[in-house]
C-alpha cells in the first residue's frame, strides 16, 4: 500500500525498497496459506483416521475379528439401502432427496467394504507364506467385485454374495490350520504407553 506523508520539503513516498522495485511483499500471505494448509491436513488426517481400516505403519495392533464384523455391518447397511431405494422408487411422487441419500449411503458402505478388504487384509494381513494364500486372495478379490456390483445396482443378490464370501473368508482366515504371523494384541497395564502430550 502506498502512503504519502507531508514533510518540510513537500510530499514524500513512504514505500519500502521491495515495493518500489515492483516486488510484492508475500511474507504474511505465505504464512497464512501455510497455516491453512497445515490446519486442513491435520483436520483431514484426524477425521479420516477414524474410519480407515488401519495405519500401515505397521504398529502391530490388529483386530481381524473386528474388521470382519465391520464388513458384516457394512453389508447389512448396503442391503438395507437397496431395500429402501426399491421402496422409494415405487412411491409417487418420488422423494428425490431421500433417494439420493440412500444411494449415497449404499455407495459409501460398499466403498468401506472395499477399503477394509484391500487396505487391511490384502495389503497388511495376507502373506504369501500363509496357508490358503491363493484361496484367501481369490475370496477377497471376489468380495471387491461384489461390492463394486452392489454400488452399481440394487440387486440384493450382490449383498447375499458378499455375505457368502465373508463367511468363506472367515473360515479360511480363522481356521486352526492357517499359519497366523502375529500374536493377538493385548494391553499391558504394567507397561503403560508414554504420554505424548
Amino acid at each position: 500500500m502506498r502512503r504519502i506523508r507531508e514533510d518540510g520539503c513537500g510530499l514524500t513516498d513512504t514505500r519500502n525498497n521491495k515495493q518500489e522495485k515492483g516486488v510484492f511483499y508475500m511474507k504474511p500471505i505465505v504464512k497464512t496459506i501455510a497455516t491453512s494448509i497445515v490446519s486442513a491436513a491435520l483436520l483431514i488426517g484426524m477425521t479420516t483416521g477414524v474410519s480407515s481400516a488401519h495405519c500401515e505403519i505397521p504398529c502391530g495392533i490388529y483386530d481381524d475379528k473386528l474388521r470382519t464384523q465391520l464388513i458384516a455391518e457394512h453389508i447389512t447397511t448396503v442391503e438395507r439401502a437397496m431395500n429402501r431405494i426399491v421402496a422409494l422408487a415405487e412411491k409417487d411422487p418420488l422423494n428425490h432427496n431421500q433417494m439420493v441419500r440412500w444411494v449415497t449411503n449404499k455407495e459409501n458402505h460398499a466403498g468401506e467394504i472395499q477399503h477394509i478388504v484391500s487396505q487391511y487384509f490384502m495389503t497388511q494381513r495376507i502373506k504369501p507364506d500363509q496357508a490358503h494364500y491363493a484361496e484367501r486372495l481369490e475370496v477377497l478379490h471376489r468380495m471387491l467385485l461384489a461390492a463394486m456390483k452392489a454400488k452399481q445396482t440394487v440387486d440384493l443378490q450382490h449383498a447375499v454374495e458378499l455375505r457368502k464370501l465373508l463367511a468363506k473368508f472367515e473360515r479360511l482366515y480363522f481356521s486352526r490350520t492357517a499359519k497366523q504371523p502375529w500374536k493377538p494384541y493385548k494391553k499391558h497395564p504394567e507397561k503403560p504407553y508414554k504420554q505424548l502430550f
